[in-house]
């Protein structure tokens, strides 16, 4: 991995799947990790073994039939949770065990009821043990966003001490502003004593609609790694959005960062999560939405037909996406009008195009939407096409 290079690690079959009322049996997920293993993503993180004999199943047959990525199981700073995590990646090309512990004085005082010093000696042995099943070892400093920043490198040398090679950085609830929670990745990157032992990791929850931008903080500020799901699905609010970091680095050249990702996928991934999980997603969608490439404005219709760049910042077929689409609605005018007749046959002159958008209208006026039968139907009893053609 070069300097420039960011690590996908997807967590969509992990920390997606606890939307409330999303359960994947094991041959879904199967079909969603071979696809993420396709789209080129570093990390899947396959599921938490020890919570069930289904998580277990799973992560025990994803690790069998990925060929690329490395495979992730998640666990508590619990050896029992660490065993159990270790043999349901035996499989895998490339295991990873992913285990952590809280670190906020809220999760110290309240969850654990224990004292910072503890909590660093629990991190120190979590790594540890999970060391002595596999080389690569993430930790995760559970709601670090609201963790003291001096306390919080404590805890990153420590386990970086014990053999940590990622360090997860969790704004686990959303609350961190994104100029916050880049300082706190450049503060750990320059104060932390072995940190170019191990990667940093952003794994942002969109509580407040942050993730992404946090995410990109974070990357911008040193860390190399973002923890993401197909679609921003997740927990409460949901987490960063694959789709949207990914096309945010490929779209900005200049900050040097890029992904493994191949990105004509993105659209196919995400009707595919959408549809395994039960879970529309929402039209406005960046990337991925219905709309992401439809246009119904006027004004915006006429200057993307004169030149596409005028309102799209990405090529739909970079993601997967055929075409953009003008959306012909009552606040359509005339050139979106005309550019959607040729597509279905007509060439109208100036003359005929104002007569038929004035019925246009009338029907526009009726509907949410014109579709291509209306147009049709518009253009023909207006008694004009033909009537002109012929003269």
């Amino acid at each position: 991995m070069s300097n420039s290079n960011v690590q996908i690690f997807d967590t969509t079959l992990r920390d997606g799947e606890q939307v409330p009322g999303c359960k994947l049996n094991t041959e879904q997920k199967l079909i969603i990790a071979k696809q993420l293993d396709n789209l080129g993503v570093d990390i899947i993180e396959a599921g938490f073994p020890v919570s069930s004999p289904g998580d277990f199943k799973s992560v025990v047959e994803i690790s069998k039939i990925v060929k690329n990525a490395t495979v992730c199981g998640l666990t508590r700073s619990v050896e029992n949770d660490i065993k159990v995590a270790a043999e349901a990646l035996q499989y895998a090309k490339k295991p990873r065990i992913h285990t952590g512990i809280g670190t906020s004085d809220s999760h110290i005082k309240f969850k654990f009821k224990s004292n910072q010093e503890d909590i660093l000696k629990r991190a120190f042995a979590a790594v540890s043990y999970a060391k002595s099943f596999v080389e690569d070892v993430e930790f995760y400093a559970e709601d670090a966003g609201r963790t003291d920043n001096e306390y919080l490198a404590r805890v990153c040398e420590t386990v970086i001490k014990a053999g940590a090679t990622v360090l997860n950085i969790p704004d686990t609830t959303g609350y961190c502003l994104p100029h916050e929670y880049g300082a706190k990745i450049k503060y750990l990157k320059e104060n932390v004593k072995g940190i170019e032992k191990a990667i940093l990791s952003c794994h942002c929850h969109n509580d407040l609609g942050l993730a992404t931008a946090n995410s990109i903080e974070g990357v911008i500020n040193g860390a190399r790694q973002i923890e993401c799901t197909i679609n921003g699905i997740g927990e409460r609010a949901g987490n960063t959005a694959l789709e949207e970091v990914v096309m945010i680095l490929k779209q900005h050249p200049y900050l040097n960062l890029d992904t493994n990702i191949n990105t004509s996928m993105l659209y196919g991934m995400s009707q595919l999560v959408s549809d395994s999980m039960g879970i529309y997603t929402q039209p406005n969608k960046a990337i991925v939405g219905a709309n992401a490439f439809a246009h119904s404005s006027g004004i915006h219709q006429d200057g993307m037909i004169k030149n596409r760049g005028t309102y799209e910042i990405i090529n739909p077929k970079d993601v997967g996406v055929d075409h953009a689409e003008i959306v012909l609605t009552a606040r359509s005018g005339r050139a979106a009008l005309a550019y959607r007749a040729k597509k279905v046959g007509y060439e109208l002159t100036k003359l005929q195009l104002d007569v038929i958008y004035a019925n246009f209208l009338i029907v526009a006026d009726k509907k949410k939407e014109i579709n291509d039968s209306d147009i049709h139907q518009i253009i023909e009893t207006s008694n004009v096409y033909h009537q002109i053609i012929s003269a």
